[in-house]
Order: C-alpha cells, then structure tokens, then sequence
C-alpha cells in the first residue's frame, strides 16, 4: 500500500475542492483495501473511502482520520456473468460490456465514478438501474470483521438508495456481480422517453448495442455530465439533487402551488410509481423557481448546459458550492413547498 500523509482530496473529486486528509492510502487489492480498513479501525479513527471521487464534497478544512483510495482493478466476464473489482472505472466497465454484446447497463454509460459505488448509489440513469442487473455485492463487513456476500435482495435498493447508503460505516464494496443478456447485440428495451426520441424508436424497441451507448453520451455530453478536463460545466458531481417523490397529499399541495406560480394550463412533468408516490423533476423545479442555466456570479455556479449540477467555475471552494445549494434548495422551497436532498455524500459539511 502507498501511504501519503497530509495528501491532498481535491484532486481526487471531480468537484476538485476540498482540503486534506490526515493520511491517504491506496489500496490496489481486495486485500489492502481491507487491511487498511481494519488498521483504521482498530484505532478508532475516521475512514474516508473514495473510489473515483464524483459524488464527494469535501469540507475545506479537509478530512481528520484515514482517507482510502480504492485502486483495485478486474474485469470478469464468464457468458453473461460480469463482475467487477469496485475501483474499476465504471464508464470503462459498460463500454466493455457493450463491446461484448451483452445488454443491461449500456444506458449508465459516462457515468463518472467507481463500479464499487454503483450499488451504494443504485446508479441509474436513462431508464436503467444497476439494481436491475445486480446478483450480488461483495464486501467487507466492519461489524462482523469479515468479507460476506450480499444477494440483491439484502440490499435494500431503492431510488439512488440501498443498505451500504444507508449505513455507510458498516460495509466496504470489494467486487461487484451483475447478470447482463445476451440479446443478439442489441440492447434491452429502451424505457426513458428522451432516450426513445433520440434513438428515433418507441418505447420497449431494442436497438443495437453501439447505437444506445453513443446516444446516451451524446445527451450526456450535451448536458454537462461527460468529464472534460478542459469544460467546468463538468467539475462537479453530476446531478447535485435527487428527484423528489411525493405522496398524494404532497403532490396534490405541490400542484396547486405550481398552478398558483405558473398558471393552470402547465403541467410539470411527473412521474406516478404505480403506488400513490409520483417522482418530480428536480431539473424542472430549480429551473421554474428561478434558478437557470448558468445561474450564480461567483465561483460556483449552476452549469451552463443543465441546472442540475453545481460546478466549479475554476477556483470555487466547498463553502461556495454548499451556499449556491442552499440558495437553490431553499428558492424551491420556497416556490413549491418542495425541499430537494442532496445526492452527493458531504464529508465534514451538511447542505
């Protein structure tokens, strides 16, 4: 293991601000990993895991205990079986996968970040969630000082949620299992509207592999949610809010809120989950509560292709970012009666 004391975060973050850790590690085996999990903990100090660093916001100050690294590198494919090492790069791993001809995760394309935090996260996008094709997660249980394995069904996933999110200080993703198909090179069916318009299909249509992944990069790319080194409409941790789900009573409030604000002829777009919950765009609320694109003079600002995502507009600092989302949470709020929660894991801070 490489140890580096007083090392720097920000650079590991696709925010790239925070301060430093009191020590870093980089595990590049399962069994690393492990073992300097284990030693942090036998001394009861902090643990800060980071894979590729896309859903962190660290506190300027930085982090007071043992950051890790998660290095660890394998790619399995045995038929339609695919497992994963959790510091792989996941955009790479669904490209693979593409390149195999098996369906599954080829709408999670561009996605930044580790395949270890893909079932932290239930990552999803475009109609796909990676609970969908999950068969079993492999981790190191800091409880029971062991490594287990995890059936999706003891996952506890839900929307942009499961057991490891839930209590993070219990489990450290080692490797991850999946279940993809083999559909003769096309893809699964396509389920999110926008992908449909794009691909030029209806809904449930198959397309072939290729076509799906560079379709969804290219609506990626367009908002802002492709790393590009050289675009800070990409410095920062992709979707910054999760989409809200209502119950009835809420969403009925909410919709007379928005009629008050917008007019009774607008219809906002919703999503009803077959019970009596129905998923709101987070995208739309910020927009229509004032907030747009490119929104903010400082440092941080709303990106300019998708108000979804707060960036780094070059030398913004956490407290920059964490006053825009506080700005934008409480602007809906107020608008709506709606309050939006963050997606990204805050490290010394809280929104």
């Amino acid at each position: 293991m490489h140890v580096m004391e007083n090392a720097p975060l920000a650079p590991l973050t696709t925010f790239r601000v925070g301060g430093p850790a009191t020590r870093l590690v980089t595990a590049r085996t399962d069994a690393e990993l492990v073992e300097a999990v284990r030693a942090a903990d036998a001394r009861s100090e902090p643990v800060l895991l980071i894979g590729g660093g896309s859903n962190l916001l660290i506190a300027d100050g930085g982090f007071d205990g043992t950051a890790i690294r998660i290095a660890t590198q394998g790619v399995a494919l045995d038929g339609t079986r695919l497992e994963l090492a959790a510091g792989e790069t996941w955009t790479d791993a669904v490209a693979a996968t593409v390149r195999a001809g098996l369906a599954g995760i080829e709408c999670l394309a561009g996605i930044p970040g580790s395949a270890g935090a893909t079932p932290i996260q239930n990552v999803g996008a475009y109609g796909q969630e990676v609970s969908s094709t999950i068969t079993e997660v492999v981790a190191y249980d800091r409880q029971r000082g062991e490594t287990v394995v995890l059936a999706n069904e003891d996952c506890g996933f839900g929307y942009r949620h499961s057991r490891f999110k839930a209590d993070p200080a219990r489990h450290v993703v080692l490797r991850v299992r999946f279940a993809l198909e083999d559909a003769g090179g096309l893809s699964a069916p396509v389920k999110y509207p926008e992908t449909a318009r794009a691909l030029g299909v209806e809904a449930g249509d198959r397309v072939p592999l290729s076509k799906a992944r560079e379709t969804v990069l290219a609506l990626r790319a367009a908002k802002g949610m492709v790393l590009d080194e050289g675009d800070h409409d990409t410095w920062s941790a992709g979707s910054f809010f999760t989409n809200p789900v209502l119950g009835a009573a809420d969403y009925a409030a909410f919709l007379e809120r928005a009629h008050a604000r917008l007019g009774a002829d607008v219809t906002p777009p919703a999503y009803p989950d077959g019970t009596d919950r129905t998923k709101l765009s987070a995208a739309w609320l910020i927009d229509k509560a004032g907030f747009t694109k490119g929104y903010g003079t400082g440092p941080a600002r709303l990106s300019g292709k998708h108000t979804l995502a707060l960036t780094n507009r070059g030398d913004a600092t956490a407290q920059d970012l964490l006053a825009l989302a506080r700005e934008v949470r409480d602007g809906v709020h107020a608008a709506f009666g709606v309050t939006l929660v963050n997606e990204p894991v805050t490290v010394g801070v809280a929104l």
